[in-house]
């Protein structure tokens, strides 16, 4: 596929998505510019590069400065901040934005950070506007956050990538372009491509190693030791997205290796080398120059990435960062790391798998840490895959792999007739991703404040629960789970769908996924197995009446919210527990008689 081809299907699939949504009158004529906005903040996070975004298109000026996002994302630590602008063509054809206007777009969301830093942009805000609560947390925590960018996403192709950084209230903002080359790239290729490091431009020359070629072999071995001023900036500017193949995110600085590992950096960091198991990193590709003395040197890396060693890397990071005293110039950390070869990708990615097993199975790691390996997601998608809808004709998909929606259209819409057969077969908006279906999971199960967190924390906090009790779900999973499941999915679709219209919006003004999860929540709480679910799979909606008591329930959910923190950010107040115990004990309208989804049977 070119270029020119993922262009015209991108923009294919953002029409087909306005389409959907005029359809189900989902509020306002959705524009193709947020259409597709939402899309690629959708595809950063699902890649790693960022975390779960907000979509939040907001517009303004201050004196003569002109001020825009579209979407933000927040580290659950508060630590790290992303924001979004873009500069949509809407073309047929592809269109060059020059690096000049990439970055003229860029300042947009500068100047919002620099606005919102000094305090002068929250009273210029309506209080009910989403952006609210976001002006209010950089005003207060701005001395906190430690990494900010801002990302221009465009239906056009940049010469560059990254442009020139730009100094903010003392901090340094990073400016990148998520152009559709670049999204072709994650398509075509790998989201790993991104992490390149030339340690002859980090620290001026090549690092001493011991190489081991082979020719017979699928991979060459190098072992070296890296400068902790390296890994640091490495996690500094690609976050989680460097140990995507890590089967552990950060523990936190109490576990007790990890407080060893401070401990070392404060105390004795000349002895680092020899304390830290190290780290096992693999990559694509790798140069080699010679050092001062003659000797082998490995000087740079391609589609890196670290699949043991999490642990040391975000310690070495967060250390320097809450500490600014550390001194990392002493620290060295021991690295083995693993060169790929060959051109089969699938090759690639079981060995890759298998690195990351095996070099993590002194930790007594599961396998079931390889979380889109586990037996639940495989099952899950298997029977997405097998169970088609009651007209026999479309069905819905899962996608346990980040970029598995696009690859299937990719692989099997070959013209652009058979893509729109794909996409009527199985539509977008019936797409549910990992995050996605522990979302929907968790809110019946009566946990909306965690939910709130959304993304990656929520997700773990599933696992976790599937890990400790493994009876929440069946095992196998069968076709009366699965059905069950996208019942529940239409549900919550359903009470977001009437809060959004622009009618709702004169009183529902704020936190519409936050009602919506906690709709669901009273739902599993109130209804229960009272509820039919196999009934809204046969018919793969809700009824009027049934859909009127959804519309009670929501005014309840959101008059509560302003009762319990009127004024504040539902956003927010969604994540506090004791938020759901008083929302949980308010008085809600019963179900009528005449509500079909309303039996005295199970089906969960």
């Amino acid at each position: 596929m070119s270029l020119q081809d993922f262009h015209r299907d991108y923009r294919s699939d953002v029409l087909a998505t306005v389409v959907e949504r005029v359809a189900s009158d989902e509020g306002p004529f959705p524009s193709e510019e947020l259409v597709f906005a939402e899309m690629v903040m959708d595809h950063v996070s699902q890649v790693g590069i960022s975390e779960s975004p907000t979509i939040c298109h907001w517009n303004g000026t201050v004196g003569n400065a002109k001020l825009r996002i579209t979407g933000y994302s927040l580290s659950a630590d508060e630590t790290a901040l992303d924001l979004f602008v873009t500069h949509y063509f809407g073309s047929d054809e592809l269109i060059e934005l020059r690096d000049s206007e990439a970055v003229a777009t860029a300042s947009e969301g500068v100047k919002f950070l620099l606005k919102a830093a000094d305090g002068k942009l929250e009273a210029k805000i309506d209080p009910t506007h989403p952006v609210r609560g976001l002006v209010a947390t950089l005003s207060s925590r701005w001395g906190s956050l430690d990494r900010l960018r801002v990302f221009v996403l465009t239906d056009g192709v940049t010469k560059s990538k990254r442009f020139a950084s730009k100094e903010v209230q003392g901090k340094m903002v990073t400016i990148e372009a998520m152009d559709i080359e670049r999204l072709f790239r994650h398509t075509d290729g790998k989201p790993r491509d991104e992490i390149a490091l030339s340690l002859v431009q980090s620290i001026g020359r090549p690092l001493p190693c011991v190489h081991v070629p082979d020719p017979d072999a699928d991979y060459e071995y190098v072992l070296t030791a890296i400068p902790g001023v390296v890994i640091r900036d490495l996690y500094l500017r690609f976050g989680s997205q460097l140990l995507e193949a890590n089967v552990r995110t950060f523990l936190g600085t109490k576990k007790t290796v990890n407080k060893g590992i401070i401990e070392t950096l404060k105390s004795e960091p000349e002895h680092f080398l020899a304390f830290n198991n190290g780290l096992v990193l693999v990559c694509d590709e790798a140069d080699f120059e010679r050092t001062e003395d003659g000797s082998r040197g490995l000087s740079f890396l391609k589609g890196l990435q670290i699949v043991n060693g999490g642990q040391t890397t975000s310690s070495v990071y967060f250390a320097s960062r809450d500490d600014k005293t550390l001194d990392l110039s002493h620290v060295m950390i021991p690295a083995k790391i693993i060169i790929l070869k060959g051109s089969n990708d699938d090759a690639r990615e079981r060995l890759i798998s298998n690195v990351s097993k095996y070099a993590n199975s002194q930790n007594a790691v599961k396998l079931s840490d390889l979380s889109a390996n586990r037996p639940f997601h495989v099952q899950l998608e298997k029977l997405a895959n097998e169970t088609w809808c009651p007209d026999g004709s479309t069905r819905w998909f899962y996608e346990r792999a980040a970029g598995a929606y696009n690859v299937m259209l990719l692989r099997d819409g070959a013209t652009p007739a058979r893509r729109k057969k794909l996409q009527e077969i199985v539509a977008p908006k019936r797409k549910l991703s990992k995050t996605d279906v522990a979302k929907y999971l968790e809110a019946w199960r009566g946990k909306p404040a965690q939910v709130a967190y959304a993304g990656e924390k929520n997700f773990a906090a599933f696992m976790s629960a599937l890990d400790e009790n493994p009876a929440l779900v069946p095992n196998p999973l069968d076709a009366r789970w699965y059905k069950g499941l996208i019942a529940k999915v239409i549900l919550y679709k359903a009470v977001e769908q009437m809060i959004k219209t622009k009618e709702a919006k004169e009183i529902f003004r704020q936190g519409w996924v936050n009602i919506a999860t906690y709709v669901l929540a009273v739902v599993g709480d109130r209804l229960g197995d009272r509820l039919d679910l196999e009934q809204i799979w046969l018919e793969q909606d809700i009824s009027q009446p049934f859909r009127e008591l959804l519309w009670d329930w929501a005014l309840t959910v959101n008059a509560e919210f302003g009762r319990i923190a009127p004024g504040q950010q539902i956003s927010e107040v969604a994540k506090r527990t004791a938020v759901w115990d008083e929302i949980r004990a308010a008085k809600f309208a019963g179900p009528s008689p005449g509500i079909p989804e309303m039996r005295q049977r199970q089906f969960a």
